[in-house]
């Protein structure tokens, strides 16, 4: 497998050691508790609590993704996310900053007025037709994920011919039509939880390897969803271990990026994980 870099405004970031992409959401209806930030002192609190535990990328999202959310237009999504990027700008200049939406408009003003380096988008460009063309303009990494549907219908859409192949077809289709537009910086997300039934999620775990035929850094976005807690008969509150183990084993799948909630023992798998792996390729005499 070959070297994985992203150019982060001109500069290569290496992701030999993976990264850490803490979450901050903007919303009041966030699945999970402990993420939703409201005050300007939540916000950068949380900021900086991701920094000082290790994180190296903050992903910044203003509309739920749960399918009990409400769908908010373009405007809406920029009206509550532009003071936050505002005053993140000016209080922590040089961070990383991710913006999670599927509104090219959205993504277009988060990098142009703020500064923002990546753009996460969960829908893969299928809810905006505009995006792909607007990242190819921006220049700027983008995180394409798989999902059918809308956050509010993906669950309707968990029917495949063929689970695995038809997720790396739909990466080949996307990732050639990117490439074509002059995006050379794409990060695969295979979008667990994300029109994917409970088995799905842990098939999709179980074959992570086989999305490095395309060559492009993985992120995997596990922390806290209900892949592990009903599994474990809990709550996304008492799911930190789970998320913990899974994390675990997608770094030993290859995983480049873990988008997550608790910075801290996320940081703790890829030290723990790295120190393993420098072991693993010895043989015994």
């Amino acid at each position: 497998m070959k070297s994985q870099t992203i150019n982060i405004k001109g500069n290569l970031i290496d992701l030999a050691t993976p990264l850490i992409m803490g979450i901050v959401n903007v919303t009041p209806d966030s699945f999970y508790s402990g993420s939703r930030k409201q005050s300007e002192k939540e916000i950068v609190e949380r900021v900086q609590q991701i920094l000082d535990e290790g994180g190296t990328i903050i992903d910044i999202g203003g509309q739920s993704t749960a399918p009990t959310s409400t769908l908010h237009t373009p405007q809406e999504e920029l009206k509550r996310i532009e003071p936050v990027l505002a005053f993140i700008q000016r209080q922590f200049p040089d961070a990383i900053l991710s913006i999670d939406t599927f509104y090219a408009e959205v993504a277009k003003t988060a990098v142009e007025k703020y500064g923002v380096a990546i753009i996460n988008d969960i829908s893969g460009g299928q809810l905006d037709e505009t995006m792909f063309v607007t990242v190819a303009a921006l220049n700027v990494p983008y995180i394409l994920m798989h999902m059918r549907g809308t956050p509010q219908t993906m669950q309707q859409f968990t029917h495949y011919d063929n689970f695995i192949e038809d997720i790396i077809f739909y990466f080949s289709e996307k990732i050639a039509h990117l490439n074509s537009l002059g995006v050379n910086d794409i990060i695969v997300d295979p979008g667990f939880g994300f029109s994917k039934t409970l088995e799905q999620n842990y098939e999709l775990m179980a074959h992570l390897k086989y999305f490095h035929i395309f060559e492009t850094p993985l992120l995997v976005g596990i922390s806290r969803k209900s892949m592990t807690y009903k599994l474990l008969n809990t709550d996304a509150e008492g799911s930190l271990n789970g998320t913990t183990v899974l994390n675990t084993y997608a770094l030993q799948s290859g995983a480049n990026i873990l988008r997550v909630h608790d910075v801290k023992q996320a940081v703790e798998c890829v030290k723990l994980t790295a120190e393993l792996n420098k072991y693993g390729s010895k043989e015994l005499l």
